[in-house]
């Protein structure tokens, strides 16, 4: 069985930093804190676990403690919280999506509408639309966008339009093409981050090459899935976290194989689930 791993499969630029960073701090001895997951990977949150590294499901930290802002941001109103009191913070939050926190503060302050392709229960959207301090509209389908442009005057109110930085290439291309032909007063952001495009546009090229691909991620990481979907429009597809859910029924007839990984999957998952198959 032949096997091709993505050569943009793992840790992408901003997980990694924010890894590093919370690495760093607890190995220089500093009592740790994450605001939520740090990244949507159970097995690297363990990981930072073993260090002491704990994760707040609340605002309140324990007395001592610094807190890492996660790399998918936060909302607003938590940096005000820890500013006010004066809790000392470590933002790990990716650059790509500060990007979008900033345009979408310009957005608000310019009375403009604030349109975000994304998944409007996922941390970072919330975090985006924090931001603004104007109207907004979170949307995840195209068919969700045109029902909204339909309403009123909605299309004619001068608006910018950005993603989440997972968000499927697929569908973007859609929403842009909807936005062209529709809006009257619309500015366009792509706010995709480079490495999904990167990876987006290299698993649907794998899938097309073999009989299976495996997706290793976290079910909760949205780049993940994305991923997963990308890939099951061309060929089986099966969705893992770690080596453990692999069995050998699983490559019953198969002859080609391809391997890619979420944004926040450790390189040893990676190797390990590897391993396994050859």
């Amino acid at each position: 069985m032949k096997i091709t791993k993505a050569k943009t499969a793992g840790f992408c630029f901003g997980v990694n930093r924010a890894v590093d960073m919370t690495t760093n701090l607890a190995k220089e001895g500093k009592k740790v804190a994450t605001m939520g997951p740090l990244i949507h990977n159970k097995q690297a949150v363990a990981a930072l676990e073993e260090l002491g590294v704990i994760t707040l499901d609340s605002l309140e930290a324990p007395e001592g403690y610094e807190v890492v802002l996660r790399s998918h941001g936060v909302e607003k109103p938590v940096y005000d919280y820890y500013e006010s009191r004066g809790i000392v913070t470590h933002d790990a939050t990716c650059p790509y999506v500060k990007k979008i926190h900033r345009l979408a503060e310009k957005t608000g302050k310019d009375g403009r509408v604030l349109l975000v392709a994304g998944d409007k229960n996922h941390a970072e959207v919330k975090g985006i639309v924090s931001y603004t301090d104007g109207e907004y509209f979170v949307f995840n389908e195209p068919e969700e966008l045109s029902a909204w442009l339909s309403i009123g005057q909605n299309a004619e109110k001068s608006a910018n339009l950005v993603a989440q930085t997972t968000y499927m290439l697929k569908k973007w291309d859609e929403i842009v093409d909807i936005v062209k032909k529709v809006c009257t007063d619309c500015e366009i952001f792509d706010t995709i981050c480079r490495a999904t495009n990167e990876r987006q546009t290299e698993a649907a090229l794998l899938s097309q090459q073999n009989d299976l691909m495996v997706v290793i991620g976290g079910r909760h990481s949205s780049n993940t899935q994305k991923l997963v979907k990308v890939c099951q429009e061309y060929c089986k597809t099966i969705s893992i976290e770690t080596v453990k859910e692999l069995s050998p029924e699983l490559f019953i007839n198969i002859q080609n194989v391809g391997v890619t990984a979420g944004a926040s999957t450790p390189a040893f998952i990676i190797q390990e689930v590897l391993n396994n198959m050859s």
